[in-house]
C-alpha cells in the first residue's frame, strides 16, 4: 500500500513553472496501479516458470510484503488465483475482459477429442478442470453400447485417481506435500505412501501419462495425462473402464493415446483475429 500522499492538489512541477503537466510529454502514473500491473504481467508469464510471491516480488522489483498486498488485492477482484501450493495464476476476470474464457474454448476443443477417444478406445473417455481447490469432471463420452456412472460434476482425490497423479506430475501443480497427510485409503490398492507416490508420478513425467488400478474406486481403471496452458497444468484427459476390460496390459495400450490427445489440447492452433 502506498501512503505517501501527493502534495500541492496531485500536482506535479514541471519546467517552466507550471503546475499542470503536458499529458502528452508526462503521462500521470499511479505507483501503486503500476505495481499492480506490473505483478499482473509477471503471473501471466511468471519468471523461470515460478509463480510464488516471492518470486513475482523479486521480479517486480518490491518487497515481499508488498507484492502479497498487492496481490491478494488482484485475487479479491477476481483477476488472479493461486493454487493449494500458493502459487498464482490469471483469474476468472481477466477472462471476462478478454471475451470468451480460455478454457471454454479448451472444452469445446476437448469435447471432439473425447469423442475420437471412445470412439477408439471403446471406453469412457473424461475432461477434468483443475482449479486451487480441486479436480472437478466437467465432461465426459461414453460409447453407446456401454453402461456406465456418470463421473461429470465429481471431485476426485489428487492421490488416488489417475487423474489426479497426471495433475500432480505435471507443471505448476500441487505437490505431494500441499495435499493432507496422512493420505486417505479408499481401497486396498490406494498408494498412500508419499514415497511411494512420488515415484509414481516420476513413472508419469517419463511416460506422458498416469494410471490407476482400483485406486479410488475398485471398478475404476484408467489413465490420465495433463493439459498445460501457460507452464502449467489446467485440465486432465483420461480413458477409464471396469478392471474386467481394463487390464494392466491394456493400461500400457491406452496411455499414448491419452498422451497425445493431451498434447493437441496443449498446444491449440493459432486462432485468427475476429474481423472488426
Amino acid at each position: 500500500m502506498d501512503t505517501t500522499a501527493p502534495t500541492g492538489g496531485d500536482q506535479t512541477a514541471v519546467p517552466g513553472g507550471s503546475a499542470d503537466p503536458d499529458p502528452v510529454l508526462i503521462p500521470p502514473r499511479v505507483q501503486s496501479v503500476d505495481r499492480a500491473a506490473r505483478l499482473l504481467l509477471a503471473v501471466a508469464n511468471p519468471p523461470r516458470g515460478d509463480a510464488t510471491t516471492t518470486a513475482l516480488a523479486q521480479a517486480c522489483h518490491l518487497n515481499r510484503a508488498t507484492a502479497w498486498r498487492l496481490l491478494t488485492t488482484l485475487e479479491a477482484n477476481g483477476l488472479v488465483a493461486r493454487d493449494v501450493g500458493g502459487r498464482w495464476f490469471p483469474g476468472p476476470a481477466l477472462a471476462d475482459l478478454a471475451g470468451e474464457s480460455p478454457m471454454e474454448t479448451l472444452r469445446r476443443a476437448a469435447h471432439d477429442e473425447l469423442v475420437a477417444l471412445g470412439a477408439a478406445t471403446h471406453e469412457t473417455a473424461a475432461f477434468a478442470v483443475l482449479t486451487p481447490s480441486a479436480l472437478t469432471y466437467v465432461d465426459e463420452v461414453a460409447p453407446d453400447a456401454i453402461v456406465a456412472a456418470t463421473w461429470r460434476g465429481r471431485t476426485v482425490p489428487l492421490h488416488a485417481t489417475s487423474t489426479g497423479k497426471a495433475a500432480l506430475a505435471g507443471p505448476g501443480s500441487p505437490r505431494i506435500e500441499d495435499l493432507r497427510l496422512p493420505l486417505e485409503r479408499f481401497t486396498e490398492t490406494t498408494v498412500t505412501d508419499p514415497c511411494l507416490l512420488a515415484e509414481e508420478l516420476e513413472d508419469a513425467r517419463r511416460l506422458g501419462y498416469a494410471g490407476c488400478q482400483g485406486e479410488y474406486e475398485r471398478s475404476a481403471w484408467g489413465v490420465s495425462a495433463p493439459v498445460v496452458l501457460s507452464g502449467r497444468v489446467v485440465a486432465v484427459v483420461s480413458v477409464w473402464g471396469p478392471a474386467g476390460r481394463v487390464s494392466p496390459s491394456r493400461l500400457t495400450e491406452l496411455g499414448p493415446l491419452v498422451a497425445a490427445v493431451a498434447r493437441r489440447l496443449s498446444n491449440p492452433p493459432a486462432v485468427t483475429e475476429p474481423q472488426r
